[in-house]
């Protein structure tokens, strides 16, 4: 699935291969993998992430997929340099895995850290890997080298089990920077595996692979080819096609993908581009504003202004996610109509969602009348209101005669205090201006 995902040519028949070579994590001497024949070559990754000053632009890139491939897990070494020991946790050592192997296309830290979102969404859609990269779900090494252009690649260094997005950027540029340094002053990028500390924010070695590798490959006496069928008219007879994997099967199962949710999100929506990314990121965002769209007659731009605003900022602030939010998208919907139907005015609703958030129990209704928030739409009351305000700034009301219609700001701000926010601003400038002239 995540090959087809990712464009893939999914290979019918794949084959199994024994990479040889002695280190502690691997006590078997020796990894399944697919270096030969994997069962996914030839794809292509699209992702897109903001770039310049201030991150409203969006650029979409590709990288090709080499190939995606399965083999067996290896062991963990955890360091002691206190006991001056080496630990080994042998817990995943022989497990299966998903290896996806990039070309190496992209120039900079952030492009690849890009190119993982999108991975890791992707993945999350399908339901192949839940990626969460601080539990060991989904790792990263990053392969780094430097070359003059028109120059061959240079000498690459492979900067192991990366364990977040942010760190997969930070050891990227410190990398390129660290080669680009040892070259000019005329020295030699080395063949090596390096970690990154994230407390320095520097990449440090870990062992040189001194040259190439002879992993001396043979065939896996022990597996036999993996073969996977078009379609279901293709499984051999006698072969129950329920047993076997059926890729026109799999195509029709695929979920709709990230790129494709932003793009039916701006569409159907009318949103930025920006909140589309938002939407997308956030596990069951997009659930969550779709029910508060379609239990309002407001306009989806306002509705995403109080999600990705008001909603994400509680949120964030208490590190909860969308599932955890006090605030139901049906009660989200009520308040809105409210501001929508001019029952209460935005600033209002603002503190509304505050006490919402606060207290779940109750209703918006509840709390709007307890707090005596309704809007005050009666035009003599307003009028009464306003003539105060008027009465008691003479010199502000001097200084606009006299052409400086900026103060009626400051009259209107006063409107706007006494009342805690009940006006319609567009109805008292125009009370105001009347009364002014």
């Amino acid at each position: 699935m995540t090959g087809l995902a990712l464009n893939c040519t999914i290979n019918r028949k794949s084959l199994f291969d024994r990479k040889h070579y002695f280190y502690a994590d691997m006590p078997a001497g020796y990894q399944i993998t697919q270096q030969r024949v994997p069962i996914a070559v030839n794809g292509m990754l699209v992702y897109s992430y903001f770039e310049g000053r201030r991150r409203n632009q969006v650029v979409t890139k590709s990288v090709k997929i080499k190939q995606i491939q399965l083999e067996q897990d290896s062991g963990k070494s955890l360091h002691d340099d206190e006991r001056s020991q080496t630990l080994i946790d042998l817990n995943r050592a022989g497990v299966g895995l998903m290896e996806l192997v990039m070309e190496p296309e992209m120039c900079c830290g952030e492009e690849a850290a890009a190119a993982v979102r999108e991975l890791q969404l992707i993945l999350q859609a399908l339901g192949t890997c839940q990626a969460n990269m601080a539990e060991g779900q989904l790792r990263v090494d990053a392969n780094v080298s430097v070359h003059r252009p028109g120059e061959p690649l240079g000498v690459r260094t492979e900067v192991k089990n990366i364990n977040s997005v942010r760190h997969l950027a930070k050891a990227i540029d410190y990398e390129i920077q660290r080669q680009m340094e040892v070259l000019q002053s005329a020295g030699k990028v080395l063949n090596e595996t390096r970690a990154f500390d994230s407390k320095s924010g520097n990449t440090i070695p870990m062992r040189d692979k001194e040259g190439l590798q002879d992993y001396r490959f043979m065939p896996e006496p022990n597996l036999p080819p993996l073969f996977v069928y078009e379609s279901e008219a293709s499984v051999p007879a006698g072969v129950d096609p329920a047993q076997v994997v059926v890729i026109d099967r799999l195509s029709g199962q695929l979920p709709e993908l990230p790129s494709v949710k932003r793009t039916r999100l701006v569409e159907t929506y009318g949103i930025l581009q920006e909140h589309s990314f938002t939407l997308v990121n956030e596990d069951g965002l997009i659930d969550y504003f779709e029910n508060v769209v379609q239990t309002t007659k407001a306009e989806p731009r306002k509705v995403i202004g109080w999600v990705i605003k008001e909603l994400m900022g509680n949120l964030n602030s208490q590190n909860l996610n969308v599932s955890q939010s006090p605030i139901s998208p049906c009660a989200l919907a009520e308040l809105i109509s409210l501001v929508e139907s001019g029952h209460i005015s935005s600033s209002t609703a603002k503190q509304v969602f505050q006490e919402m958030w606060k207290a779940p129990e109750k209703t918006v209704g509840q709390i709007v009348k307890e707090q005596d928030l309704w809007m005050i739409n009666d035009k003599e009351e307003l009028q009464k209101i306003c003539k105060r305000i008027v009465d008691s700034h003479p010199e502000e009301v001097q200084i606009i005669r006299g052409g400086n219609k900026k103060v009626l700001n400051k009259l209107m701000g006063e409107v706007q205090r006494e009342t805690k926010g009940r006006t319609d601003p567009v109805q008292i400038r125009a009370i105001l201006e009347k009364m002014v002239s």
